[in-house]
């Protein structure tokens, strides 16, 4: 077992503004987005990154499934060892403007090789802060085991799982 050592941080928000092709990010910055795609199913987001590790950064917005799966273009030197990285949030849709709220709980995706949970930490100190409440962390438990639960019932290849729930994923 490991010590809970995570430190207490606010929910991340975001905002997805397709009309306007703007994400605003979790610490306020407004980001342009090169491409919006909306399915009946959820949205998808290319744009991007002027982050050290990354430079590109495409997203697909899941609400039903409450999951946020993630491509990150890491710049040289600071690849990892993932080919999916997916939030456990609630992520709703107003008119042209969409909005994620984080759950702390993170998958890591190596397709073929495995699925690992990550943040627990992260979690647990947020229901013990008070930044959210038992409810919404169980429900984030439940989600990231589902997922987690298909993903390996597919070889941990996430995009066949969610093509057969009916998301079937494209990235660039």
């Amino acid at each position: 077992m490991h010590p809970v050592s995570a430190t207490p941080h606010p929910v991340k928000t975001e905002t997805f503004d397709v009309s306007a092709k703007t994400n605003t990010d979790p610490k306020g910055f407004v980001r342009p987005v090169d491409e919006y795609r909306v399915e009946e199913w959820g949205l998808y987001m290319a744009r991007p990154a002027d982050h050290p590790q990354f430079h590109y950064l495409e997203s697909w917005l899941l609400p039903e499934l409450r999951l946020r799966a993630s491509i990150f273009h890491f710049t040289p030197g600071n690849e990892r060892d993932q080919d999916r990285y997916v939030d456990v949030g609630e992520f709703r849709r107003d008119g042209d403007v969409w909005y994620s709220r984080d759950h702390y709980l993170d998958l890591i995706v190596r397709t073929g090789r495995g699925t690992a949970v990550e943040d627990v930490d992260e979690l647990i100190v947020a229901v013990t802060t008070g930044l959210i409440g038992a409810a919404t962390a169980e429900t984030a438990v439940h989600t990231a085991l589902r997922a987690v639960d298909g993903i390996a019932s597919h070889g941990h290849d996430l995009d066949a799982w969610l093509r057969e729930r009916g998301a079937p994923v494209h990235w660039r």
